[in-house]
């Protein structure tokens, strides 16, 4: 299964790995300080909380994350008892109500998630519908700690590749997946360095 994530200095061991590895790792370290834990719960809760936050803006997702909570609609009895009437009220588009149920019925074994090698936990997990390889890498990375999966479609990493590798275009899925082959075994702690780079260059050209 491979290493877990569980502390600053899981993920200070990684970076110093990535830095040694190549020195444009070690120039984006310096501009961002020290990587964050980023480690969250695992759990019902978590993924629908990924499902709410996909395709709208991270303040609309927090909104509508706030609105399920004083709904009493984040735990998987709850949402199995309310009626679609309910969760859109909450928010929830009828796309992602599907969803929700779908996770809800899904029965997945969350505790024994933990203990599975990361591939396995990618394909169960993007059986659910609505569930795809972003969500279930993201899953993998912060709420299980996995240290060496990567989310290649994410669009902020992909900029980030784009930029610190000083890429001619944005590098899709499937090459950035290639690419991260290369920073192995510590995959998950290059998408904490590129994503707390992304958001220093941009801060830098005035965009948030």
């Amino acid at each position: 299964m491979g290493r877990i994530i569980s502390s600053d200095a899981c993920v200070a061991e990684g970076a110093e790995w990535l830095a040694h590895y190549d020195p444009r790792f070690a120039a984006a370290l310096e501009l961002t300080g020290p990587l964050p834990l980023r480690r969250k719960p695992d759990g019902f809760s978590e993924l629908l909380s990924a499902i709410i936050s996909q395709q709208v803006s991270v303040a609309s997702a927090r909104a509508i994350w706030r609105r399920m909570e004083e709904a009493n609609l984040t735990e998987l009895s709850q949402v199995m008892a309310a009626s679609e009437e309910e969760l859109r009220a909450a928010g929830l588009s009828r796309p992602k109500v599907r969803y929700a149920r779908a996770l809800a019925e899904a029965n997945i074994d969350y505790n024994a998630l933990r203990d599975v090698p990361d591939a396995e936990v990618v394909k169960q997990l993007v059986t659910v519908s609505g569930i795809g390889a972003w969500t279930a890498e993201i899953y993998a990375m912060f709420s299980l700690g996995r240290a060496d999966v990567f989310a290649p479609g994410d669009l902020a990493l992909q900029e980030a590749a784009r930029m610190l590798f000083e890429l001619p275009d944005r590098p899709k899925e499937k090459e950035l997946r290639k690419m991260a082959e290369a920073w192995s075994p510590w995959r998950s702690v290059a998408a904490r360095l590129l994503f707390s780079y992304y958001h220093v260059a941009k801060s830098r050209e005035g965009i948030r």
